[in-house]
């Protein structure tokens, strides 16, 4: 949960989520240095979020939906507090 509690690192999942994109590419979106960048993808990488595989001399970064799965599986437990009417 500590890699998601970042606004740029939730922005990052955000952007792909709607698909993959390379380092570069990620690093456009943002008004951030690129060693920045880098070390959000790496928080996000170590903690199973995305997968990167080499494509030539770019990187590929794709969200990988399985900790969010279970973060919602573990959530739901909890989804009736503020899911019904107070």
């Amino acid at each position: 949960m500590q890699a998601l509690a970042d606004p740029t690192r939730e922005r990052i999942l955000d952007e792909l989520s709607r698909g993959p994109r390379t380092a570069n590419e990620i690093v456009a979106l943002f008004d951030l240095k690129q060693p920045t960048i880098s070390r959000h993808l790496r928080v996000l990488r170590e903690s199973n979020l995305v997968t990167v595989r080499p494509q030539g001399t770019a990187r590929i970064y794709a969200l990988n939906p399985a900790p969010l799965e279970e973060l919602d599986r573990w959530l739901a437990r909890y989804r009736h507090l503020w899911a019904s009417p107070a």
